[in-house]
């Protein structure tokens, strides 16, 4: 674990886990963890636009811009103690921002009024808890993941094939990280790949913290096989390093691709489809492929 030392007392601090995002009511905080320290990192933004109920996080950078300036001339810890750590941004970048411990954010919390000031610190409490929970017992991680889109109000068919095709994700990545692809950018590059070519969509640019959860069951069994399809002809071809890794997302993305049109030209009906697995309210429509009568389509653009 590497910190640099940053202007301002900021620093930059690389981490080994970045997973899904947790939710505060309807509120979405980004976090990461630390597997060496064992500690969770939160989004600082994240966590004052839960405190001030803001509707949009510019607001709420700008409330913690002039907070971080006043706290900083006080001569805070809380102020010292923060790190700038990538996270996904609204853009589907990978993006610097501040984060904070649970520890160093019940101190901010403090300096916030807010009616939501005492539940926040009890659900950074209880964050911290189920992690340690999970690292003793893996399953409960997947126990709450379940709960969560049961929540949600997935169906358990979507349930049982989003957890079967984040397996086939995992190791996907891992073979990614045994040959010599660099995960962030490059596990970026290779996935945005896979996806365009099967779906004829990109994934940059989506409003999303994880498009999975956007995803209908058929997109999801259709990833799943598009990224089940570039792992095995990966191994097969021991491709090496991002530009043979491109190669093999390509194909394997296009393999995906034909099954589609195939699927697509059997019933008359899109897989990839403006409406996905989301609650009303927080859909987003994605502008989708039409497949055209007796023909094949193209999606490889």
């Amino acid at each position: 674990m590497v910190i640099t030392p940053q202007a301002s007392h900021w620093r930059t601090r690389t981490t080994t886990m970045q997973p899904a995002p947790a939710f505060f009511e309807q509120h979405e905080i980004r976090r990461v963890y630390d597997e060496a320290a064992e500690t969770w990192w939160f989004s600082v933004v994240d966590i004052v636009q839960a405190l001030t109920q803001q509707t949009d996080d510019l607001t709420a950078r700008k409330y913690w811009n002039k907070l971080k300036e006043r706290l900083a001339k006080e001569g805070s810890e809380a102020v010292t103690n923060c790190h700038q750590l990538k996270m996904l941004a609204a853009d589907g970048k990978q993006r610097l921002t501040d984060a904070a411990t649970a520890e160093t954010l019940l101190r901010l919390v403090q300096s916030v009024p807010s009616p939501k000031a005492e539940p926040i610190k009890l659900w950074l409490a209880k964050v911290g808890h189920e992690r340690m929970q999970e690292l003793a017992d893996p399953a409960l991680a997947l126990d709450r993941a379940r709960e969560l889109w049961q929540k949600h109000g997935r169906s358990e068919k979507w349930i049982q094939q989003r957890m079967t095709g984040q397996e086939t994700r995992n190791k996907l990545t891992d073979y990614w990280a045994d040959h010599d692809v660099r995960e962030g950018q490059e596990f970026a590059i290779l996935t945005n790949l896979i996806h365009q070519e099967w779906t004829g969509l990109s994934v940059k640019g989506l409003n999303t913290q994880n498009l999975r959860d956007h995803m209908t069951e058929a997109e999801l069994i259709f990833t799943a096989l598009a990224e089940l399809s570039t792992r095995q002809i990966a191994e097969h071809m021991n491709a090496t390093g991002l530009p043979e890794n491109k190669l093999a997302a390509k194909t394997g993305g296009g393999f995906a691709r034909e099954a589609r049109e195939k699927m697509e030209s059997l019933t008359g009906q899109p897989v990839v489809t403006p409406e996905n697995a989301l609650p009303s309210g927080t859909r987003k429509a994605l502008k989708a492929p039409k497949p055209e009568a007796g023909a094949e389509e193209d999606a490889s653009s």
